[in-house]
């Protein structure tokens, strides 16, 4: 597939807003992208790219973090830049799995303050 979004259409399918996509472009984040008759076109790998970007973002990684990696990124696949992305990665993962071990953690309280509620309302019905 070749794809060729409109800067409206990129943000659509990201759910990111034009603005987003060209401050993203302002700092880094993303190459120039293409343009026709001054307009920018996002192909399948800038959308592949957004689509990371975005997946990185929801999980909490810093924009500094993320404008390391795609100057990494830029520099090819020598060894430093793939040594220095993989460093990038597994301490990332290391923070959502950090943060994911807190999440559950507080939804097993909400559960319990739940069954708390209907064990009050089920006592509440009985009287």
């Amino acid at each position: 597939m070749n794809t060729s979004l409109s800067i409206a259409e990129a943000a659509k399918a990201t759910g990111l807003s034009p603005y987003t996509l060209r401050y993203y472009e302002q700092i880094g984040l993303i190459a120039p992208v293409d343009r026709r008759g001054g307009a920018r076109r996002y192909g399948d790998a800038d959308m592949r790219w957004l689509e990371f970007l975005v997946r990185l973002r929801a999980t909490g990684m810093s924009m500094r973090d993320m404008q390391r990696y795609a100057q990494l990124r830029r520099q090819g696949n020598t060894p430093a830049s793939l040594a220095e992305r993989q460093t990038l990665m597994e301490d990332h993962a290391q923070r959502v799995e950090a943060d994911m071990r807190v999440l559950g953690e507080t939804l097993d309280y909400i559960r319990n303050k739940i069954r708390i509620y209907e064990t009050m309302r089920a006592q509440k019905k009985r009287t």
